[in-house]
């Protein structure tokens, strides 16, 4: 059995421990949960860090068990929020559900023979047929108001500064969450919860309840909350949240987010986000100090985290499709790119719409770069581009009088025009 706890501080993923945490675990196999909003079909790369917590406590010899939150995410977790989220429905909740546990899946092994397979479990299973009042005479009554408004996911809610203040459904969260501890410490002899720094409170409610209830003890571990060095939310990208869903962010762009990261975040993220070894990660970052702009930290950390979330294949298309604006690519690896990878490839060139009938008589180099596009400012200068070998189609070197066809369309819709080394433009048809 391996040390949970020191994998964890090495790692740089421990915020705090309950006392006697480390001993108990040392002890034998134990299971442990960490819970995960269910309110989106896909989890982002900000449920990394809780993933990665389950993911490395199984590797160390122990249960892990993911909780889907069907009932608490019809109620909102008031932690680090300032109003209430939108409720959802059962249907919505459970096909929510499936798309997570296929995520999780890539981190954690549901399938196998041994003690130690993890378990997925959803709180909506045991809380729909609780009825309010069963549920304040057989919890409520055991944990008083004065505990509860302690906490300060509750404090920061109900004081005078608070402009939104707390709904009753959400004062219940912690309520609603520590009873999962205690369900599960019942049925599935759970005695460790997990999460971010965040939920300490609504952890300890849980093993409050397994004290006075289940007349046990529970242990709770929190991990920091992870921002990145120039202070800005991890997770967060331009264009919003970084998603595990392909369909939401595509595993070029997730690669992509991955590379661009500081050489401080890469050093802290390597060890938080992969399994690489100790040792592995040292060598690394010596060799990525004597040569930063080789950027081999950002690489190793895209590579380990792509491989993880989107598999192998996903990820030698990432990084194909990186090289196409900076090395030396083809026709062909741009054709082989799908429409979404191409796009986010080209995302933010200039672009001009053009009507594909033109195409059966095909388009002249000169108007598909000036009358046509205004890519160049006018034929006068097509021409000139044209002369001096400057100008390329889908990254390959044309001559004056090439005519662009239906054959050169990529994703049957776009063109891809260059001028020089790094001036794109995109011919789009409809």
């Amino acid at each position: 059995m391996k040390n949970f706890i020191e994998e964890l501080q090495w790692r740089g993923m421990l915020h705090d421990s309950m006392p006697g945490t480390e001993e108990h675990l040392l002890e034998e196999m134990r299971s442990a949960y960490v819970g995960f909003d269910p309110t989106a079909d896909s989890l982002h790369i900000g449920s990394l860090v809780p993933i990665m917590l389950l993911a490395h406590y199984q590797r160390c010899g122990h249960r892990p068990i993911a909780l889907v939150g069907g009932a608490t995410g019809m109620i909102g977790d008031p932690s680090g929020k300032s109003s209430e989220r939108n409720l959802l429905d059962e249907k919505t909740l459970r096909h929510n559900q499936e798309c997570v546990k296929a995520q999780l899946s890539h981190f954690l092994d549901f399938t196998s023979s041994a003690k130690n397979a993890a378990i997925l479990v959803n709180n909506y299973d045991w809380m729909k047929t609780f009825s309010f009042l069963d549920f304040i005479r057989d919890v409520g009554k055991h944990i008083t108001v004065n505990y509860m408004m302690s906490k300060d996911s509750v404090k920061s809610r109900i004081s005078s500064e608070s402009k939104e203040g707390m709904s009753f459904t959400e004062f219940t969260y912690q309520l609603v969450q520590g009873y999962d501890f205690l369900h599960l410490y019942q049925k599935n002899q759970t005695t460790l919860q997990m999460g971010g720094s965040d939920q300490w409170g609504n952890i300890t409610t849980g093993t409050e309840l397994i004290r006075r209830i289940g007349g046990g003890k529970g242990y709770a571990i929190t991990c920091p909350l992870i921002t990145k060095s120039d202070g800005s939310k991890f997770g967060k990208s331009e264009g919003g949240n970084v998603w595990l869903d392909a369909k939401r962010t595509s595993a070029y762009k997730f690669y992509q987010y991955w590379l661009n990261t500081s050489d401080e975040d890469a050093e802290k993220s390597i060890k938080i986000f992969t399994f690489l070894d100790q040792e592995t990660i040292q060598n690394l970052s010596i060799e990525h100090a004597k040569a930063p702009h080789t950027r081999i930290l950002q690489k190793r950390l895209g590579e380990e985290v792509t491989l993880l979330v989107h598999g192998k294949e996903e990820f030698e298309k990432a990084v194909a499709a990186s090289e196409i604006l900076f090395g030396n690519s083809t026709t062909e690896d741009l054709k082989s790119l799908d429409e979404q990878t191409f796009l986010d490839v080209f995302d933010g060139i200039p672009q001009a719409l053009i009507s594909s009938e033109l195409l059966s008589e095909g388009i002249s180099m000169v108007d598909a770069l000036a009358a046509k596009s205004n890519f160049l400012s006018s034929n006068g200068e097509a021409k000139r581009a044209l002369k001096e070998n400057g100008i390329s189609v889908n990254k390959e070197k044309v001559p004056e009088d090439f005519v662009i066809t239906k054959s050169d369309l990529i994703a049957e819709k776009y063109v891809l025009l260059q001028r020089g080394k790094k001036s794109y433009f995109l011919l789009r048809f409809y």
